[in-house]
């Protein structure tokens, strides 16, 4: 006879390459023997699929570098969520005055900081660069 239960987790993704953030539900069944050996057997939509950190792949772009957040980090991070798509506004006798166009996607800059760190080096080694080969190495005239 098999002992077991099931659970509902909720796992947050990141792609890493076009920033796409979103959450996919499993339901994870764990299932125990007679014998004491124990299974998972992970399920998205009823359809038994590996485990969230195997091959994940992003739904925007379809890359598989992906990384996961830690279990409820969108609930407490909002802001990494896409606004909900707004509800259509019901067909009036009024006439449109101009045609909807789409929604913009605007990307998230690269942080300053990171700019700074790359920047930094490379401008004190192009400067220590200029500085031996014009003012040291420079011959001195009599």
């Amino acid at each position: 006879m098999r002992d077991g239960y099931e659970t509902r987790e909720f796992w947050p993704f990141e792609c890493l390459r076009c920033l796409h953030v979103w959450e996919e539900m499993y339901v994870v069944r764990r299932l125990a023997d007679d014998h004491g050996n124990e299974v998972e057997v992970w399920l998205s939509s009823g359809v038994p699929v590996q485990p969230p950190w195997v091959g994940a792949s992003c739904p925007g772009c379809g890359d598989y570098r992906v990384t996961s957040f830690p279990t409820g980090y969108l609930a407490r991070h909002p802001e990494l969520m896409a606004a909900p798509e707004p509800e259509p506004v019901a067909a009036t006798a009024a006439p449109a005055a101009r045609p909807v166009r789409a929604p913009v996607v605007t990307r998230t800059p690269l942080p300053g900081r990171l700019l700074v760190a790359v920047g930094a080096p490379v401008a004190l080694f192009v400067g220590y660069e200029l500085y031996r080969n014009l003012v040291v190495a420079a011959p001195v005239h009599h």
